[in-house]
């Protein structure tokens, strides 16, 4: 049995690659945005903030550096201490041909594993998600072999970079026990559990428990809700010793049929779930702690 930790930290995924303008108009597209709801999330008790950019004219994901630089510029100018989680998850998507399975078709972005890692070795996060799945998503497939893994971590471990290990399924927890008995990556380790993606792990107290009975038990790991179970992820993950994320990533509703005004919303929520359960959200300070990361900037 493991019990809810007496600190826990808010992550607040505030843009995302998935999630589309037509959906909610409150989702933050520039980097004045992305930067603007992340120094919001923060106020509102985030102690990470989960940043991926999108192209400002069209709203379409990005991987474009000089957009993560501007984010993380702008929110270094006014909150040093806050945690900065970059995606590295863009680039894996394959779309097979109608005709020509092996042939890819438009919407791929499959791209060499280093180029997902440039703006992680340039900018230098506090963190970076490394996702480990290879499975179906929607009509496409994300690909994520173990030796394509294994050269991103390389490239992450070289920058200083924690990273977040994204799992989508038990298959990708026992590539994270291998990754970490060869050394390739170091613990403990941090990680989440994505639920809620229709063809991964589904989300019930049984998958959150099953899945970090699987884990080290030194493990930092947060239960991730997509969709409509998003907060009830955030009781399930405290209530099962691990901690929260929410954001306009993973959903777009504060509750049944209203739409979230923005991800500080969502954090104030999450943050009120976990302390009337009897949890203490913890700080950017304390947040570093607990994962071992180095407190490299001024407090602010």
């Amino acid at each position: 049995m493991q019990a809810p930790r007496q600190k826990v930290f808010i992550t607040c995924a505030v843009t995302g690659n998935l999630t589309t303008p037509e959906q909610t108009p409150h989702l933050p597209i520039t980097p004045a945005e992305i930067a603007e709801a992340c120094l919001g999330a923060a106020e509102a008790g985030a102690a990470i903030v989960h940043i991926h950019v999108r192209d400002p004219s069209t709203g379409k994901p990005s991987m474009e550096l000089a957009y993560y630089r501007d984010v993380v510029e702008r929110i270094r100018a006014k909150n040093t201490q806050l945690i900065l989680n970059i995606t590295t998850g863009p680039g894996g998507r394959f779309v097979p041909s109608t005709d020509q399975p092996r042939v890819a078709a438009a919407g791929t972005t499959l791209i060499a594993p280093e180029k997902r890692v440039e703006h992680i070795a340039a900018l230098r996060p506090d963190i970076c998600t490394l996702d480990l799945n290879t499975m179906n998503s929607g009509r496409e497939v994300v690909i994520n072999t173990p030796g394509n893994v294994r050269r991103m971590a390389k490239v992450i471990r070289e920058a200083g970079v924690k990273p977040e290990i994204e799992l989508f399924d038990s298959g990708d927890i026992a590539l994270m026990n291998d990754l970490l008995k060869d050394n390739t990556l170091d613990g403990p380790v941090l990680c989440s559990f994505v639920m809620g993606v229709r063809y991964g792990f589904q989300p019930s107290p049984e998958t959150v428990i099953y899945a970090r009975n699987m884990l080290p038990p030194d493990a930092q790991f947060t239960a991730i809700g997509i969709g409509k179970t998003s907060f009830h992820n955030v009781a399930q993950s405290y209530l099962c010793g691990g901690h929260v994320r929410v954001g306009l990533e993973d959903a777009v509703y504060l509750s049944r049929g209203q739409l979230a005004p923005s991800n500080a919303a969502m954090v104030e929520k999450a943050r009120r779930i976990v302390e009337e359960l009897g949890g203490a959200i913890a700080s950017p300070h304390e947040a570093r702690e607990i994962i071992g990361l180095p407190t490299r900037l001024a407090e602010h």
